[in-house]
């Protein structure tokens, strides 16, 4: 079996969050629920995300550094295949 690829690992980062932000999203509803509004709650949510995100910034072009994330300044939940600043495939194979 092959080792994963770099655009492999980060899919995953990004399916990972996918999951953390519903169950953030089911946390808050349910302490809302039982105890009522609490931005208590709220932000533990949001602090237990960014750092479930941190290693988002540890997937980087091989070749030049660049984030896989980062589309020039706005950050996106999905990485590249192809880094855009040298053109580097991230992902191992030629499908787009």
């Amino acid at each position: 079996m092959t080792a994963p690829t770099l655009y492999d690992q980060a899919r995953r980062h990004a399916q990972f969050m996918a999951g953390a932000l519903v169950l953030s999203i089911l946390f808050v509803l349910v302490v809302e629920r039982f105890f009522g509004h609490s931005t208590i709650a709220f932000g533990i949510a949001i602090v237990a995300l960014v750092f479930a995100n941190r290693r988002m910034l540890g997937f980087n072009c091989p070749t030049c550094g660049k984030n896989l994330f980062f589309r020039g300044i706005f950050v996106v939940p999905w990485p590249n295949r192809t880094c855009g600043k040298c053109g580097t495939r991230l992902s191992g194979t030629d499908a787009p």
